[in-house]
């Protein structure tokens, strides 16, 4: 029992590893400019010719279906995020993000440098498509 206590304990003295810096600052006005809205994934799939690549099929309401291009394969299967809400940036420019596939806005993200995992920014409760975030 105390080996096993005395193995664990290097562990727990390690050091979290460091959050990631924080860019210079921006203006209110700069913030106001995104629009963050919620989104229903109503289908997703690998994209064959990446390794990081997930081609996102989502609901923002008003009848209005959009792809996103997410790097989040290796973190995330398809049939996973089918029906899941997250937070997308709605006005960003469209982005050819590989030849002949482009992304129409950008989901949020959590990046834990302790774990390596990746969270999506999601409601706490479900959210009409479309919803503003603020």
């Amino acid at each position: 029992m105390e080996s096993q206590q005395q193995q664990a304990a290097p562990a727990a003295q390690q050091p979290a590893a460091a959050p990631a810096p924080i860019p210079a600052t921006i203006t209110y006005d700069d913030f106001a400019k995104l629009a963050l809205r919620v989104a229903t994934i109503v289908e997703a799939a690998a994209i064959e010719k990446s390794k990081k690549l997930l081609r996102l099929q989502i609901d923002l309401g008003n009848n209005e279906r959009r792809q996103i291009l997410a790097g989040i394969k290796e973190h995330y299967a398809p049939e996973q995020l089918v029906g899941r809400q997250i937070v997308v940036i709605a006005n960003l420019a469209p982005r050819e993000v590989i030849k002949g596939e482009t992304s129409y806005g950008m989901l949020l993200a959590a990046h834990d440098a302790a774990t390596g995992k990746v969270i999506l920014v999601a409601p706490s409760d479900v959210a009409g498509p479309g919803s503003k975030v603020s």
